[in-house]
């Protein structure tokens, strides 16, 4: 009997790893019945009930697993790691908040059975706030644009993943994974399946401007080169530009030398317009480096607190 493997990770979730749960629980009880399964949460250092929660279904449900993490190890590094912790024949990475809807495992268990390493939904329209997801799509589509590596656009991480390539993912050894990234880069054959995104059931999303340009900024570092080459391409349009006008200045002194005044005016406006650029620059090439920096270090993607149900089931396996 195949084993399917379903990894949430939650922060702060009380209100839906219950609900979760049981849902996962009766979806496999009624739909999957040919499967064995995993339930594995994944918490990354919840501040309300969540643990105890998570204490109280893995002692009611022996195939439920928690995994807690010493601290917040941020929204990549937490569900990466989780993914790895799987023993399932496949593995499906989903949203503790339903925003990923259950209905679609089979689905994407179907696509599986016929073939494809990778099955992955693509979210086509979204009922949260259509700013945000007009704001995604822009930059969904400028990443793409800027890459050197396929990008997938509107696709969170919500998929199935064939064990040959969570094995992969567990040679890679990389300190800030970017998942998204990586299934697009490794080119295994994937099938996409559309979806209109749900609002959460319940509870309030943890993400925030903060969390969505780091985000955003590992993307662009990791699968793109156009930060470094507009700083090239500033600089030398920038210093050509600064010559011409000084060259322009220089004829106008020599011809109109007792008449020409070009005052302290330009020079200011110069060295403000020119401080400001390398200074945007300078910054930008430092999320390069922040990147660098933090592979360079090799960190472990996440401590570990406490595990629970793992010991029992490597027991009767």
């Amino acid at each position: 009997m195949k084993k399917i493997s379903i990894l949430i990770p939650c922060y702060n979730e009380e209100e839906n790893v219950v609900p979760m749960s049981r849902e996962v629980s009766a979806l496999f009880e009624e739909q999957l019945k040919d499967y064995a399964y995993e339930l594995i949460f994944i918490d990354n250092d919840s501040k309300d009930g969540t643990r105890e929660l998570l204490r109280q279904i893995c002692n009611e449900n022996p195939n439920v697993k928690a995994i807690f993490n010493a601290k917040n190890f941020g929204q990549f590094n937490s569900p990466y790691y989780g993914m790895l912790q799987s023993g399932g024949d496949c593995t499906i990475l989903m949203c503790c908040d339903f925003q990923d809807p259950l209905e679609m495992i089979p689905q994407f268990v179907r696509e599986w059975e016929n073939g494809y390493k990778i099955v992955i939904g693509i979210k086509k329209s979204s009922k949260e706030n259509k700013l945000m997801y007009g704001l995604r799509s822009i930059y969904y589509k400028m990443i793409k644009r800027f890459s050197n590596v396929e990008q997938i656009e509107h696709f969170t991480g919500f998929g199935l993943y064939d064990r040959a390539f969570i094995d992969v993912l567990r040679t890679l050894e990389d300190p800030t994974p970017f998942l998204r990234g990586i299934v697009a880069e490794l080119g295994f054959r994937r099938k996409e399946i559309p979806y209109e995104q749900p609002k959460r059931r319940a509870g309030k999303t943890h993400n925030n401007w903060y969390s969505l340009y780091d985000a955003a900024m590992l993307s662009f570092t990791s699968y793109t080169k156009i930060g470094l080459r507009l700083a090239t391409f500033m600089g030398v349009g920038c210093g050509i530009v600064s010559a011409c006008i000084a060259i322009v200045y220089l004829i106008l002194k020599l011809i109109y030398w007792d008449r020409f005044v070009a005052g302290m005016a330009p020079i200011l406006i110069g060295m403000f317009f020119l401080g400001s650029v390398q200074l945007f620059f300078i910054g930008f090439i430092g999320e390069y480096i922040l990147s660098i920096n933090q592979r360079v270090m090799k960190r472990p993607l996440v401590i570990e607190e406490e595990r629970i149900n793992f010991e029992s089931c490597e027991e009767k396996e």
